[in-house]
């Protein structure tokens, strides 16, 4: 058995990662931290896990946390790297759902996050956990940083067409919405389902931190430096993130050689849909579930693609994703834990 804990485990996603792994076979859940919480039965908070985990949150002690084999941290940047360092002297595999280690430009990282990094010597090392890229370094790594919702929902969607040379990567379109739980569970007047209900707003329009992100990966698929336009946007409703991907072509080529592009690509991906071409993907289908759906389109026969690119943001689009990329690191099925239909209605 995997002895895992997690530090943060109050939020939205330390709540999610509790869900998914309390019915993980190969998981032994030894240590949930808060220190608002310490002393609190888990299931107290969270009812939904009563009668599946017997734990009391504790405080983020690093004796606690070394008896662990991996840790999660579910924490608001600039967290996890004052302590991965020492859990990982220790032999503590480290998965950071958060931004410490997402970026390798340590300038850029500090620019957009506003804060200097406490490690950067494990910046290099950390391995950046997008399992459809980086599976077998993953499957070695010590410390993987978990990717945040919206690159993922971006870089799936684009990225079979930048490895193909398919598309023009200077003049790329990522318009994306989310949930309000992509804000945190913290108390937040803009994420109040008053103000965000009935309602429908762009934000973030100038500069939106996951960018420099986003561009990381999709330039390691591009001859080309990439050249993106990201816009969120924020939806009236708990989960769920639709990217709205526009790609110029950068030549004629037809729907059937596009779709078998993606068909080809995501074929042995377990947790990567790629719905017939000309879909409508909702939110819908993959809430509560680690999956992606994707579809295309040609609008009016043209020379512009759009990618249609669902998940539900705290599955995919962060625990699930570190359940998947710790099933990876410990040499277990990929799917073990995650094989969860979407929610409908």
């Amino acid at each position: 058995m995997i002895k895992v804990g997690i530090v943060g485990g109050t939020g939205y996603t330390g709540v999610e990662l509790l869900r998914l792994l309390v019915l993980h076979p190969q998981v032994e859940l030894t240590a949930v931290t808060s220190r608002a919480e310490a002393g609190t039965a888990v299931a107290d908070l969270y009812p939904n896990l009563r009668g599946y985990l017997d734990l009391k949150f504790s405080e983020p002690t690093l004796d606690t946390l070394k008896q662990c084999d991996v840790v999660f941290f579910a924490t608001p940047n600039g967290t996890a790297m004052l302590q991965a360092p020492e859990l990982l002297a220790a032999g503590v595999r480290v998965i950071d759902l958060a931004a410490d280690f997402r970026i390798k430009d340590l300038a850029v990282w500090e620019h957009w996050y506003d804060m200097k990094h406490a490690c950067p010597d494990l910046v290099n090392e950390a391995v950046y956990g997008l399992p459809e890229v980086n599976r077998a370094e993953i499957a070695k790594a010590r410390l993987v940083a978990n990717p945040g919702c919206y690159p993922t929902a971006v870089q799936l969607g684009l990225l079979p067409l930048l490895e193909a040379g398919l598309i023009d990567p200077t003049r790329l379109i990522a318009d994306a919405k989310s949930g309000v739980s992509g804000a945190g569970r913290k108390a937040a007047v803009g994420t109040l389902m008053g103000e965000a209900g009935e309602s429908f707003k762009a934000y973030n329009v100038g500069g939106h931190r996951h960018l420099p992100e986003i561009c990381q990966g999709l330039n390691l698929a591009s001859d080309t430096p990439v050249n993106l336009t990201f816009v969120p946007h924020l939806l009236p409703m708990i989960r769920g993130i639709h990217a709205t991907l526009y790609a110029p072509l950068s030549s004629d080529t037809d729907v059937e050689s596009l779709q078998a592009v993606f068909q080809k690509r995501y074929a042995d991906e377990a947790f990567v849909d790629v719905l017939p071409f000309g879909s409508h993907p909702e939110t819908r289908s993959v809430r509560g579930g680690n999956m992606c759906q994707i579809a295309l389109h040609k609008p009016q026969q043209g020379n512009m693609l759009v990618v249609l690119s669902v998940i539900d943001n705290l599955v995919k689009g962060a625990a699930g994703q570190a359940v998947q990329n710790m099933n990876i690191m410990f040499g277990l099925p990929e799917n073990i834990g995650l094989q969860i239909v979407g929610l409908l209605p």
